[in-house]
């Protein structure tokens, strides 16, 4: 089991280096745009990360191991941030105006979500993944989407918009339903769609109505934080 585990890990961390390091080239040369590169970065890494947990076996070592892809990238990101690695690709690509401090912020605390939450939840229950997802497909969506009807902003936040809170609430249900599908289909996962698919459309909302208060930077961590406390009640 160890051997398939240790093959899972480096899996996983060639298909992520692969991905991020692709988004960085594109940005670096201007192909897309730094905002476009760091919200592609947001929503695709998620469901990445969380469908190579398929690979692993259920040893016990295995969540430790899945863990340590997002620790390496989360401490490059960290090295990066602070200027000890001077990776300008990786800064132009996650940041949203070319500082590398700004990955202290959204960048650094994504990354801690993911460790943390493959740490505590792992595969086995749904309420890990439906964070997860509702972090990359919700929150990550959301500035994109937002950003296209910037007339409509929220009256209790004005640099947010009732496009971009609808989309966090679609986009994070609908990532939730496709990656939980899959893990029932997988035999992972025994609860049915039908039993979870009421908690998840209250966690979406929930996950909504938090990422439109007025706070900045920090949704990375209060958006999965509202999804936990939810999940624990009503992915049963």
């Amino acid at each position: 089991m160890l051997h398939n585990d240790l093959l899972a890990t480096l899996a996983t961390l060639a298909l992520s280096l692969i991905w991020l390091r692709a988004v960085d080239f594109l940005a670096h040369r201007g192909w897309i745009s730094s905002e476009l590169s760091r919200k592609i970065i947001h929503i695709g890494t998620g469901p990445l990360f969380v469908l190579c947990w398929l690979l692993f076996t259920d040893a016990p070592l295995a969540r430790f191991l899945a863990a340590l892809v997002p620790l390496g990238i989360t401490a490059q990101f960290v090295l990066v941030g602070t200027g000890v690695i001077r990776d300008p690709a990786a800064v132009k690509a996650m940041s949203r105006g070319g500082d590398r401090s700004e990955i202290l912020k959204g960048p650094l605390y994504y990354g801690i979500a993911f460790v943390v939450l493959t740490l505590v939840f792992w595969r086995a229950t749904p309420v890990g993944i439906a964070a997860l997802m509702l972090l990359c497909g919700g929150d990550g969506l959301a500035d994109l989407v937002g950003n296209k009807y910037p007339k409509y902003t929220l009256p209790w936040s004005g640099r947010k918009t009732w496009a971009g809170t609808f989309t966090v609430f679609a986009g994070g249900l609908l990532f939730c339903l496709a990656v939980l599908a899959i893990y029932h289909a997988a035999g992972i996962i025994s609860i049915p769609l039908s039993r979870m698919w009421p908690g998840l459309v209250v966690i979406a909302v929930a996950g909504a109505a938090v990422e439109s208060l007025p706070i900045r930077d920090i949704d990375n961590i209060t958006v999965p934080l509202a999804a936990v406390v939810l999940g624990l009640i009503l992915l049963k």
